[in-house]
């Protein structure tokens, strides 16, 4: 997400979203980062803030395009910031890279999921596409 300069009551504002301190709590650690990031590791930076209070701040960020869901393989969803632009449809979806050294799951925005022709009483509803390997930090 490009809003690094935008103040985080406005990105939610933007997003019809009211900023509520825990939800402003939570879009500035997933701004503070380059990386998704799992529940767990949101609540240990937000120390003293309730496991359910976060949870439910992610799933209204979810439901109006400001973050999404990444299942990485690791067992654990991860939740990344949406591009500004961001509707959530299947033109939307980008690949992402899940370091296998230190298990973090990077967005690559820049590279959209394939399209695929499916035999047509099959009906898409999600896609993720996941690529597994050394990240630039662990591979130095």
């Amino acid at each position: 997400m490009n809003s690094q300069k935008i103040e985080p009551a406005k990105i939610l504002l933007a997003k019809n979203i009211k900023p509520t301190p825990i939800r402003l709590k939570v879009l500035e650690t997933l701004l503070s980062q380059t990386h998704a990031m799992r529940l767990y590791d949101i609540e240990n930076i937000l120390d003293g803030v309730e496991r359910t209070s976060i949870f439910r701040a992610i799933k209204n960020f979810e439901k109006n395009n400001l973050v999404h869901e990444i299942d990485d393989g690791s067992g654990a969803t991860k939740f990344a910031l949406c591009e500004d632009r961001c509707e959530c449809n299947l033109e939307d979806l980008h690949v992402h890279f899940f370091c296998k050294i230190c298990e973090q799951t990077f967005c690559l925005q820049q590279l959209q999921i394939p399209s695929m022709e499916l035999p047509p009483e099959f009906v898409v509803e999600s896609a993720n596409f996941v690529i597994k390997g050394i990240c630039a930090n662990c591979n130095t």
